[in-house]
């Protein structure tokens, strides 16, 4: 029995094969320290635990849950967004939860393109923009991010191509992998860009809330629910990765076009989960209320003290780094002539270190290197000393 044709384009993830050599390695007595994946290691806030504990056991809670999601839960998404990000979306209609923002990158994609349409994707980027790409058979069309424009789009170039066939571009601001921050300004040219060419821009947002000041959402241009839709997931901001909660924001319409791809996929979130999220959302709202016990504030001072440190790793590596950069990550540049993967293999195979090599992210990563915050002091500590 073949395959289908449409996986001939798919490799395997990259950290799924390479955290099974991993794994393979520690079995042998190996004491690999993991570096390389962004999974937060802190636990989620006290009220999240606390709120599932009570929700499984009440009435009702083990049953199929609706596909849009507890009005509560989409109510709390909403006073998350205007709060924090002072953008007003209705929890009627422009509200979708997920099982995770990954969730949404195959559904968005399922909805929205035929065999044969052409997408925009950053380069560096996420690597699933491009297999879900290649998995409903469309095009993939990368566009270049460079350190020296802040790795933003270079609108420019993109205006000299032809985007007649291009129906859908992503952006991932803050950006990962290289913790680039994002301006309103920014994303005033992509609600430009998408309008006067007629294309969605999807924006996925997991990173506002880790050692970012500025937290913005592409909703808060005027206009953009015309031509964009936004990404959020509570895994990054909450420590709650392994829940898979997610959600998708933007007009009805085109959240009516994702849920008929979603009502075929899942059958709802679990009633306990969404009751966690709740809780989690409502102590986001609380950040400022109480600064002295506000949540990102502390996660933040964490994330400070260990990036200091993988900094120091960094400087012994001969990298160089901004160090204004957000998200869970220290992206990396290494020394002229040394290629990113050797520098993987050779911290892992000499030194029992695993960090993320550039180029899974695309060719723009190669010469680059990515180490996760998500790793207490003492093994980064440890990481130090063994170099």
């Amino acid at each position: 029995m073949n395959s289908a044709d449409r996986l001939q384009q798919i490799q395997e993830y990259y950290f799924s094969k390479k955290l099974r050599e991993v794994r393979g390695l520690t079995a042998q007595g190996k004491p690999i320290i993991n570096m390389g994946i962004g999974s937060p290691d802190l636990q989620p806030p006290k009220e999240v635990i606390t709120a599932i504990q009570e929700a499984v056991l009440e009435e009702g809670a083990h049953k199929y849950q609706g596909y849009q999601g507890l009005p509560e839960f989409r109510n709390a998404v909403a006073d998350f967004y205007k709060n924090n990000y002072g953008v007003s979306v209705s929890s009627e209609n422009e509200i979708l939860p997920l099982t995770g923002s990954k969730e949404g990158i195959l559904h968005i994609s399922m909805a929205f393109l035929n065999k044969g349409d052409k997408v925009l994707i950053p380069n560096p980027g996420y690597p699933t923009y491009t297999s879900v790409t290649n998995l409903v058979e469309a095009i993939p069309v990368f566009y270049n991010l460079k350190n020296e424009n802040n790795w933003e789009p270079d609108f420019e170039a993109l205006e000299l191509q032809d985007l007649s066939e291009v129906k859908m571009m992503w952006v991932n601001y803050p950006h990962m992998p290289t913790g680039a921050k994002v301006s309103a300004e920014l994303f005033e040219k992509l609600i430009a860009f998408g309008k006067t060419h007629h294309i969605l821009i999807v924006n996925d947002n997991p990173y506002s809330f880790v050692l970012n000041e500025n937290p913005l959402s592409i909703l808060s241009v005027d206009g953009a629910k015309s031509t964009a839709l936004e990404l959020n997931s509570l895994s990054k901001s909450f420590n709650m990765a392994g829940w898979r909660v997610g959600m998708l924001l933007g007009k009805k319409e085109f959240l009516d076009e994702v849920l008929k791809v979603k009502t075929q996929m899942d059958s709802g979130m679990f009633y306990g989960i969404q009751k966690g999220a709740i809780a989690a959302l409502k102590i986001g709202l609380a950040q400022s209320e109480v600064q002295g016990s506000d949540w990102f504030q502390k996660m933040d001072s964490i994330y400070k003290q260990r990036r200091k440190l993988i900094w120091k790793i960094a400087d012994t590596l001969n990298c160089s780094y901004d160090k204004t950069s957000s998200g869970m990550f220290v992206w990396a540049k290494l020394p002229e002539g040394i290629s990113s993967e050797s520098m993987v293999d050779d911290l892992l195979y000499n030194k029992d270190i695993f960090i993320a090599p550039g180029t899974i992210f695309g060719s723009q990563g190669e010469g680059y290197i990515r180490f996760s915050l998500c790793v207490p002091e003492d093994k980064i500590k440890e990481a130090l000393d063994r170099l």
